[in-house]
């Protein structure tokens, strides 16, 4: 490919993204359709009127109908493979219709079967063994699938025997106490552990005084719920966990509290025409400051003056401004959509930092930009590295530290240095120099021997054990590249910023695949998102070659597919999405560095 044709393609992609950006001053992306998140809804209007919610009722089993994989399994996408989790789901969701009509018993059935071939029995406790082996410690997800299970009469009217009691009596507790307690499910799914936890009381047997202290919980833990419950009606705006707390409540005789009533308003409310839902209503705020982000130097190119304005006063909008009723985080911080169920996190908040930097400071956003910062310091674990909710939970993976979030917070703090150190408190000078330093010593401690990180929220569904080192490797580095950017490191801090740089780039090399794409690892098929993401990291006229064979690859595979997303998102418990900017974004950015390289190269020549 010659730089002339790469110049064509980002005036193409630059275009077409552009295109997309509405007239509130934001992108909004679409997520894949869920399985999981229609059966769970489905399961939650049957619960609450099986008359009056019929037509979303039966729109959604006509979807599962529509979208069974051949061997009559259901991944988490229409493009994902089939898994247990999913398919049990649909099963009993199924069951509540399949006695009565016979389309929806033959699928139903064809389901059995996939579940039957992998020696799992539904008419057994087997289905609870299985769950809980595979989910381990973790019951964030384990017990609400056998809890509705249950509820749907699956496997049989002994099934909450087999369900593991929530502990919803210690949400009584002070938030504070919330990491000291070892709870088995994480930081978000505190409303799952209310709700699924009353509804396996109220249906099983236990001892006596333990009867009476839940007994006794239950209206304050209701109330906790309320004050939890964000004016969409929708927790985390997360159709399978509202749809969990929902069909909980109701069968614990709850179905006429506010919880309920716009918890069901919210599902009927977000199914789409052909009947199905997605895991989440959008990711707006995240895709938004990809978009910015991916334009890089190119932004005033596409996007008026108009535009630019209306992006910075839309991030100034949705920035939160009070204790979050969700998490108890202060304020300064950004979710991951403009709709209420929304919660501060680690990746959107120095993703929306370092998109109103590139919207440029002087558009009145620097208090927002340094209460971001300010947010973050609040949020940085003990030992260096960045959580995605909660500062201190970290028995389960969800809420530990992690790699790429502790990169994008790293840049996101040089670079509100680089551009404010000059107008700032020395003690604020000091403060974030510290969080950069340790969040360094996280990264440099968390490097594998290969070169690689792990990212959290994203995998690969081809990888054996479902970990995508090439995406956490590739952010990290291209992290670190911008940061390595900045005047005000020292000569000691850039050496170590390019032995990391360096040693992550070396990995992406070893594993890029002979036809020149990215996948999750060697010799894993190749993707738009993951080509692209590693390009991002390796651009530089050393590596003109192999981002070259990179491009090729891209170039022919849109060519054939266009712009096809791949499910490499984790979401609620490892469930798998793809979302339609993904790859957008990704290419757009790789062709924005690659053509930023050529400008260089023409400078030093």
């Amino acid at each position: 490919m010659d730089k002339k044709k790469i110049h064509h393609q980002l005036n193409e992609v630059g275009r077409m993204l552009a295109s997309k950006l509405n007239p509130e001053g934001y992108w909004e992306g679409r997520l894949s359709s869920s399985a999981l998140g229609v059966a769970v809804a489905v399961a939650a209007l049957h619960f609450d009127d099986p008359q009056k919610n019929s037509d979303a009722i039966q729109r959604g089993i006509r979807w599962l109908q529509q979208n069974i994989n051949s061997d009559g399994s259901y991944g988490d996408t229409p493009e994902s493979p089939g898994n247990v989790s999913t398919s049990l789901l649909v099963y009993a969701a199924l069951n509540l219709y399949s006695a009565k009509k016979k389309a929806v018993r033959e699928t139903q059935q064809k389901t059995a079967g996939y579940l039957k071939a992998l020696k799992i029995d539904v008419n057994s406790p087997q289905v609870a063994e299985f769950i809980l082996e595979h989910y381990q410690k973790d019951y964030t997800f384990s017990v609400p699938i056998l809890a509705m299970c249950g509820l749907c009469g699956v496997p049989g009217e002994d099934a909450f025997r087999h369900i593991p009691q929530l502990p919803f009596e210690l949400s009584l507790l002070p938030r504070p106490f919330y990491r000291l307690l070892n709870l088995s499910v994480v930081s978000y799914a505190i409303p799952a552990l209310v709700a699924v936890g009353i509804v396996i009381f109220k249906k099983k047997k236990s001892n006596r005084f333990g009867r009476f202290v839940r007994r006794f919980s239950i209206p304050r833990a209701m109330r906790i719920l309320h004050r939890m419950l964000p004016e969409s009606g929708g927790f985390l705006e997360a159709v399978p966990l509202t749809a969990f707390v929902a069909l909980s409540l109701i069968n614990s005789g709850f179905a006429d509290t506010e919880v309920v009533r716009k918890g069901v308003q919210f599902l009927k409310r977000t199914q789409r025409e052909d009947g199905g839902w997605p895991i989440d209503v959008d990711l707006s705020t995240w895709v938004t400051s990809l978009s910015v982000k991916a334009f890089r130097s190119n932004l005033s190119g596409f996007l008026t003056t108009d535009q630019e304005d209306d992006i910075a006063d839309h991030f100034k909008l949705i920035q939160n401004d009070r204790v979050h009723p969700f998490n108890g985080t202060a304020p300064g911080g950004w979710g991951w959509t403009s709709f209420s169920g929304s919660v501060p996190d680690g990746d959107d908040t120095p993703g929306v930092i370092l998109a109103l930097l590139n919207l440029e400071p002087e558009r009145q956003v620097k208090n927002e930009i340094l209460n971001g910062a300010r947010w973050l310091k609040k949020l940085q674990n003990s030992d260096g590295g960045f959580p995605t909710f909660s500062r201190g939970w970290g028995k389960l993976p969800f809420d530990q530290s992690c790699s790429d979030l502790t990169g994008h917070c790293l840049l996101a703090v040089s670079a509100v240095l680089e551009t404010y150190r000059d107008e700032i408190r020395n003690k604020d000078v000091r403060a974030l120099k510290t969080i950069f330093e340790r969040a360094l010593k996280y990264l440099e401690h968390k490097q594998s021997g290969d070169g690689s990180w792990v990212p959290l929220w994203f995998g690969n569904q081809s990888a054996g054990d479902h970990s995508n080192p090439v995406y956490g490797t590739a952010k990290v580095v291209t992290y670190l590249k911008d940061a390595l950017t900045h005047n005000w490191h020292s000569e000691a801090v850039q050496n170590r910023l390019k032995r990391l740089i360096k040693s992550g780039q070396t990995f992406l090399m070893s594993v890029q695949n002979e036809d020149g794409s990215w996948g999750g690892g060697k010799s894993i098929p190749g993707t738009i998102e993951e080509t692209s993401l590693a390009m991002s990291a390796l651009v530089s006229k050393e590596n003109t070659a192999v981002c070259m064979n990179g491009h090729r690859w891209l170039e022919t595979y849109i060519q054939k597919n266009g712009f096809k997303p791949a499910p490499i998102g984790l979401y609620f418990a490892s469930l798998w999405y793809d979302e339609a900017l993904y790859p957008v974004t990704a290419y757009l950015e790789a062709l924005s560095r690659t053509c930023e390289q050529f400008a260089a190269e023409t400078v030093t020549t």
